[in-house]
């Protein structure tokens, strides 16, 4: 059986959660404290770093665009990063707009922050990045209202990658209730979509110890 060592707060393990799920692949969860720093996650990923992915075999992957990408090479079926190069192209631009703008202007300010420094022991949230944060997701939030209006997903026309990363990173941030979705409806619509299937519904079962969701997290009509 494969195993993803993960956190349950970290998007990026989110996004391989929804792909194995939508990929149909069954799979364990482990998971790690990586400031523990263990030697025998550490053999596993120098970096140290989560997702960690460890197929049946043995093969161990890091870094959830390697395994992603990984996974939708050995199961095509969905096919989760497009049939064409272009498709291709605007789908990968789609995961890094994600993945890196929108992790940084928005996911390290409000979760970083207001979680994962408290989990970490590393002080308290820093109110400007908090501020920041606040006022960040709202670009993003009508980039994604911008797409729905000309597409039926994030890429096109179907569910891709795209799609799963910015699910993912959203619902960190709303799992602390900081998704100010009334104010963009073509967000909250593919949202909706997206919180509907059953590969994401897992995700929202997520739970941290003395940190709950607001009632809407798992509501999906908010």
């Amino acid at each position: 059986m494969r195993v993803l060592h993960h956190l349950w707060l970290s998007p990026f393990c989110r996004k391989v959660r929804v792909v194995l799920h939508e990929k149909g692949l069954a799979f364990d969860m482990q998971v790690e404290p990586v400031w523990e720093r263990r030697v025998e996650f550490l053999s596993l990923n120098p970096a140290g770093d989560v997702p960690v992915l460890v197929e049946g075999d043995g093969t161990t992957l890091s870094g959830s665009d390697a395994i992603c990408e990984f996974l939708d090479e050995v199961t095509p079926e969905p096919p989760l990063i497009g049939r064409q190069p272009r498709e291709r192209a605007e789908v990968r631009r789609l995961v890094e707009w994600f993945d890196r703008k929108f992790n940084a202007e928005v996911t390290e300010r409000l979760v970083g922050e207001k979680m994962m420094k408290r989990f970490l022991g590393i002080g308290e949230p820093d109110s400007q990045a908090v501020r920041a944060g606040h006022i960040n997701i709202h670009h993003h939030l009508e980039y994604i209202g911008y797409l729905m209006e000309r597409r039926s997903w994030l890429a096109g026309d179907t569910l891709t990658l795209a799609d799963i990363a910015a699910g993912a990173h959203l619902s960190t941030v709303d799992y602390l209730g900081d998704v100010p979705w009334t104010d963009y409806e073509g967000a909250k619509d593919w949202y909706a979509r997206l919180k509907s299937r059953p590969s994401f519904r897992p995700l929202l079962a997520d739970r941290i110890p003395g940190a709950p969701p607001p009632k809407a997290y798992a509501d999906l009509d908010f």
